[in-house]
């Protein structure tokens, strides 16, 4: 089963359900999918090694072929290649490798080279094995990077899969496929109202879901009365507890410290698939 932890905004807690909820269950892969700023090897204390490469296909142009007719620039939605009079100016950062450009040249004058735009790192400790993915600095498409590191599923475990904030391409790609989604969320209005957003896009998406309260003791009960009227079902609700706090600010995943919390992140996958 492969589970997907997001939200529509950062800082709700999305890390600390990933890595708490991994190391409660037996099985199980994380996947670190916040590919630009990855940060569940905090809690986890693993050594880390690289598995692979990232590329896509970068354009390269043969100028003594092109006569700058401008029907790659004209093909290419996200201007990755500009033709003037007498020269033509690749942009590597803004190609998405789709290969278009080569397919309407008319004089065979483009070619590709693989161009790295990040890393697929692992490790394994306890009863987890873990996977992350790094982008260069500089680089602007998660979304490759994020599917290459979901590559490495193993159908036979369950698998987590820790997501960017926010409802960009990076987080569609982090969900897309998922049998479940956990929005994590916080009951203050920049959480409701971002929670919103991504219940959109999982609604677009088709993929089922069920709520997580972060800090729920803080801020009112708006999320609380709108997952009732909905009948989204509220899986766990986290209270806004200075231990927890306190352990999280050491790097310390507080399920290793607070046993109670393990049978709950427990009966949180029973409930998962139970609704399932």
């Amino acid at each position: 089963m492969k589970i997907a932890i997001a939200s529509g905004k950062g800082g709700t807690g999305k890390t600390t359900v990933a890595v708490n909820f991994a190391l409660s269950i037996e099985n199980v892969q994380l996947f670190d999918c916040d590919v630009e700023e990855p940060n569940c090897h905090l809690f986890l204390g693993f050594d880390l090694e690289k598995v692979e490469d990232i590329n896509i296909l970068t354009p390269v142009v043969d100028k003594t072929k092109c006569d700058f007719c401008g029907k790659c620039s004209e093909f290419c939605q996200y201007n990755a290649i500009a033709v003037l009079p007498e020269d033509v100016l690749v942009f590597p950062a803004l190609c998405h490798g789709c290969g278009g450009c080569a397919m309407v040249c008319p004089k065979d004058a483009i070619i590709y080279e693989n161009r790295s735009i990040g890393i697929i790192e692992k490790s394994k400790g306890g009863n987890i094995e873990f996977y992350r993915g790094v982008i260069n600095i500089g680089e602007v498409m998660a979304s490759p990077v994020i599917k290459a590191l979901k590559k490495h599923v193993d159908e036979s475990k369950t698998a987590i899969f820790d997501a960017p904030p926010g409802t960009a391409c990076s987080v569609i790609s982090s969900v897309q496929g998922a049998d479940y989604c956990i929005l994590v969320t916080e009951s203050t209005p920049f959480g409701f109202h971002d929670l919103l957003l991504a219940l959109d896009v999982l609604r677009k998406l088709e993929i089922p879901f069920g709520i997580i309260i972060n800090r729920c003791d803080i801020g009112d009960d708006r999320v609380e009365k709108y997952c009732n009227k909905e009948g989204i079902p509220i899986l766990m609700k986290i209270p806004h507890d200075r231990k927890i706090a306190r352990l999280y600010s050491e790097g310390i995943p507080f399920v290793n410290r607070m046993p109670e919390w393990n049978v709950k992140f427990v009966q949180l996958l029973d409930k998962i698939q139970a609704q399932i």
